[in-house]
């Protein structure tokens, strides 16, 4: 069950949904050379910045206000990108529950005087939780998938989900344990 429905009040009327077009977002940045690191690649730093970025506008046009980052998952850097290179951060809502949202990102990147396709460099699932103007949570439009891959991608993102909340249960137990037998003090 996900948290929309599980989380359902009945004195609370239901935010009609948002498809996932409604906020898809690109940005785009040519890298130059202070985005380098030591071995004169792009630095994974800058990468997860323009990410946080592209999905924070998203999860901001999506939820209608301010959204702050949870978390970020499976950051995976799949080729280096080079000064020069036109990077490409796509960014789209995959699911929703009452008051968070997960976000996909998907990162190209292509020569800035070439034309040739722009290749996928990496990729990110970033958790945001929608805030009120005194940073409590507030509660969010479900997503509507418009094509069998938005499905696809919502019910991945429900898979992830159901495994964070998984570890972040097993490790408090496992402190937990490990405290009432005197370890770890």
């Amino acid at each position: 069950m996900t948290e929309q429905a599980s989380g359902a009040d009945p004195d609370t009327p239901e935010i009609p949904g948002k498809p996932t077009s409604a906020s898809r977002t690109t940005l785009s940045h040519i890298m130059t050379h202070a985005d380098t690191n030591l071995l004169g690649t792009v630095h994974g730093g800058v990468i997860m910045k323009l990410v946080d970025d592209a999905a924070g506008a998203v999860a901001g046009r999506h939820s209608g206000g301010a959204a702050v980052t949870a978390s970020m998952d499976e950051m995976a850097f799949l080729e280096p990108v080079r000064v020069g290179d036109l990077v490409h951060v796509k960014a789209q809502v995959n699911w929703t529950g009452r008051t968070s949202m997960e976000v996909g990102v998907r990162v190209l990147a292509e020569r800035w005087n070439e034309s040739t396709p722009a290749t996928q460099v990496g990729s990110a699932y970033l958790v945001f939780a929608a805030v009120d103007a005194d940073g409590k949570p507030r509660r969010v439009p479900p997503v509507v998938p418009e094509t069998e891959r938005d499905e696809r991608r919502r019910q991945e993102a429900q898979i992830r989900r159901t495994h964070r909340l998984a570890r972040r249960r097993a490790i408090t137990e496992l402190r937990e344990q490990r405290a009432a037998e005197g370890l770890d003090a």
